[in-house]
């Protein structure tokens, strides 16, 4: 039977508990499909498209090759190749640590398939950075003649793994 560890808030409220029997191979494992995903849907995007390229697939959805060198919704794009290293690092950063929760919250269902997510998508889009330069997006969503940037799979997983992970707050707290 696994024990559980409980740290105390200096609020008094308990902070998340860990279990000593918890497994982070799950959470990984997770992690690996969501970079894999993203990895050969990038591919398979970059063979069949040249740069630039869309495609009309519904009247809200389009496929279209595009490079971000810059951040979330190209931040800092424009820049002379410095950030490419700084996001790199910031990423290589996030992964480590996010590492570092999962071995140490592994029991954590809702918190740790969060970090999966992350995790995977940050994995996915540093393996952009670390070979291309810039990060692959491709998925462009539109209503009338507004846009989103175009994102891909490893930035859907991080923005389902941060919703996720803000309702395990949200579950957390209203114990």
């Amino acid at each position: 039977m696994a024990t559980r560890k409980q740290r105390i808030s200096p609020a008094g409220s308990s902070a998340r508990s860990t279990s000593a029997g918890g497994s982070i191979a799950p959470w990984l494992g997770i992690a690996f499909i969501v970079a894999l995903l993203d990895q050969l849907t990038k591919i398979t995007i970059v063979q069949m498209f040249s740069y630039g390229e869309s495609r009309t697939i519904t009247g809200f959805f389009n496929l279209v090759l595009a490079y971000n060198k810059g951040a979330a919704f190209s931040f800092l794009a424009g820049q002379d190749g410095w950030q490419r290293w700084l996001f790199t690092g910031i990423a290589a950063a996030a992964v480590v640590f996010i590492l570092y929760l999962l071995r140490r919250n592994a029991a954590q269902r809702l918190f740790c398939m969060a970090l999966a997510l992350i995790l995977g998508g940050a994995i996915g889009n540093l393996i952009d950075r670390v070979i291309y330069g810039h990060v692959i997006d491709f998925l462009d969503f539109h209503v009338g003649g507004w846009h989103w940037p175009a994102f891909n799979v490893a930035d859907a997983g991080i923005c389902v793994g941060a919703a996720l992970f803000i309702l395990d707050e949200l579950r957390r707290v209203n114990r």
